[in-house]
């Protein structure tokens, strides 16, 4: 009967980070010692004050529909947020809440994308970027960045990618699954490459905004001619420990967001309504709330940082944010390793994964074939004793 599939989800790739975890859970189960630093899901338990804004909403009976776009309370919080850490003014017309920021991006893609309409994506990307635009018949085109540049696209390379179908470009800062951060100066030096271009719209991907540590976040929304054309994405599993809850969010101009909420009232209707009083409290909150774990992402980064540029063959650079790192292996392909030939990352993540025990994810998934991401959302002794076992089997 699979063969009566639609073409659409027989063409979808799966998620390589869901299905590495997968993967990971499968060999736990038969009894092996696996450490995972395939998934992006920080460590740390949702802060108390967030759990007892959620044990308030039971309590005072949060339990029906809730609005399509989100409710009017939370868009308030958002556009406060908005204002506050991104000097962007959304009115609450502009602000769609979704069942997590992946469902906001589905959104976008849905309702801006014709079909063979070309998206850039600066690689690496977010493994779902590419799969997103391909479902609402867009056409991912890849511009491949370098870690001599921190993975980041310079205003050339956007230049030479913009063709007459480009119709957006999507990219994430802080970056998954490279930890890059774009400068204000950065952002201006694409703006200006977009001011020529008046009829490309963009997609900011800020899940990521405060686990960084370059000193201080800069929505492109914010930069001189880029507001009427940015939709900017964001939400609370990343910075709050929240991954479970889904909630997500955009700030975009009145259109796309009014498309947003009439798509969604067909898919989903409104999000959770637990889970959107509490990121009220969430978003509320000041920063400093949730400093605790930006702090120990940080460490950790400088952890892992320490002990893999001990491993002949990785080649790192310095991520400013979110907490991954994305070494270059490229130096192991044509070698065999205990038996096994390395030809790409793919094979090097499983060679990883089968004889160090220890879970990543290939950079193929993201659009780097020299790649493998780490994510260093784990406690010092996972991740002492991953890097300890990885530098053993190599």
């Amino acid at each position: 009967m699979s063969n009566h599939l639609s073409d659409r989800i027989k063409n979808m790739s799966t998620s390589a980070t869901l299905a590495m975890a997968a993967k990971a859970r499968e060999l736990r189960s038969e009894g092996k010692d696996i450490i995972g630093l395939s998934l992006g899901e920080p460590d740390f338990n949702i802060p108390d004050f967030i759990k007892d804004a959620a044990k308030n909403a039971i309590d005072e009976n949060y339990s029906s529909y809730t609005p399509v776009d989100g409710y009017a309370e939370l868009k308030t919080a958002i556009s406060n947020k908005f204002k506050r850490d991104n000097d962007l003014d959304y009115g609450l017309n502009q602000i769609v809440v979704s069942t997590g920021a992946k469902q906001s991006l589905f959104n976008v893609a849905m309702v801006v994308l014709n079909p063979g309409d070309e998206v850039i994506l600066p690689a690496p990307y977010w493994v779902s970027y590419s799969d997103i635009v391909k479902l609402a018949e867009g056409v991912p085109m890849e511009v491949l960045t370098q870690i001599d540049t921190d993975f980041k696209m310079t205003p050339a390379q956007l230049e030479a990618a913009i063709t007459p179908k480009t119709k957006m470009i999507w990219f994430s800062s802080p970056c998954n699954p490279s930890g890059s951060v774009y400068s204000k100066s950065e952002l201006e030096g694409l703006a200006e490459v977009l001011k020529k271009h008046p009829d490309i719209y963009v997609v900011s991907d800020e899940i990521y905004e405060h686990i960084n540590f370059a000193g201080g976040h800069v929505s492109i929304a914010s930069i001189d001619g880029m507001y009427d054309r940015t939709i900017t994405v964001n939400g609370v599993s990343k910075a709050f420990a929240m991954t479970g809850w889904r909630i997500g969010y955009i700030g975009a101009p009145e259109w796309i967001a009014k498309g947003c909420t009439k798509l969604q009232g067909q898919v989903t209707s409104g999000a959770n309504a637990i889970a959107q009083r509490a990121v009220i409290t969430a978003l509320e909150a000041p920063v400093s709330k949730i400093q605790y774990m930006i702090d120990k992402f940080h460490e950790r980064r400088d952890l892992v940082l320490e002990l893999l540029g001990e491993i002949e063959g990785f080649n790192l650079n310095v991520p400013e944010g979110a907490f991954y790192v994305f070494p270059d292996i490229s130096a192991f392909f044509g070698k065999t390793l205990n038996g096994v030939a390395i030809n790409n990352a793919s094979d090097f993540s499983l060679y990883l994964l089968e004889h160090a025990n220890v879970a990543t994810v290939t950079g193929e998934a993201f659009g780097n074939p020299n790649c493998i991401r780490i994510s260093y959302a784990a406690s010092e002794k996972e991740l002492k004793e991953a890097i300890a076992r990885i530098k053993a089997v190599l």
